[in-house]
């Protein structure tokens, strides 16, 4: 059995919806924190409509690899494109089978993506496997709340949330996540966004090597 194509909802709605989230300026506050931290030859997981562009350093950056499989996230990105002032490329490809060489990668820069990618282990095996041995992860998502209370709403709230928000995930432990796939995390900030509901609003924001 083939399988089914996303609906007309997921294909032209949810993603209008999840950019004007992720472009609030309490969210691209995060951002202005992480992007410009990336060095080197660099891939960007779940680049989207572009909204870390405008915060790399161009002075640090060899080149800009962005990944992302949604076609209507590319078209949204278009004039973020073509006003980058680095070398860039955008690849329709999903962040679990990049169509990269083993070890050719200096940062991997993942924001908000982890959240929304179907298998985020896969995903982080194939960061581990392009970057190179002393190459970084830096990373700033939201997640799973240590709250024990706000846990529970999120995981009952999940399945909702999950198909209104284009495949977004609210109960993910990102730390965990990114230690079982065999990074050391060398920084992490675990915090609420104040005036974002506690459901989606407590962030994982560091940094990561390979173990």
């Amino acid at each position: 059995m083939c399988p089914s194509k996303p609906g007309f909802y997921t294909r032209n709605i949810a993603p209008y919806l999840v950019h004007g989230a992720c472009a609030l300026g309490i969210i691209t506050e995060q951002r202005r924190k992480v992007v410009p931290l990336a060095t080197g030859n660099i891939v960007e997981i779940g680049i989207g409509s572009g909204l870390n562009i405008p915060h790399y350093d161009a002075s640090k950056v060899k080149s800009v690899i962005g990944i992302d499989p949604d076609p209507k996230m590319y078209e949204i990105g278009q004039s973020r494109r073509k006003n980058a002032n680095f070398e860039l490329e955008v690849l329709q490809e999903s962040a679990e089978d990049m169509p990269l060489d083993n070890a050719s990668i200096d940062t991997v820069l993942v924001t908000y993506s982890l959240c929304s990618i179907p298998a985020p282990d896969k995903a982080l095996s194939e960061i581990r496997r392009v970057l190179k041995p002393q190459g970084q992860l830096l990373f700033c998502e939201h997640g799973r709340s240590t709250s024990a209370r706000t846990a529970i709403w999120q995981d009952r709230l999940n399945p909702i949330w999950n198909r209104v928000a284009g495949g977004c995930n609210i109960n993910r432990n990102m730390a965990d996540l990114i230690s079982d796939a065999g990074f050391n995390i060398s920084e992490l900030e675990n915090y609420s966004l104040t005036g974002t509901p506690g459901i989606v609003g407590f962030h994982y924001r560091g940094s990561a090597s390979i173990a």
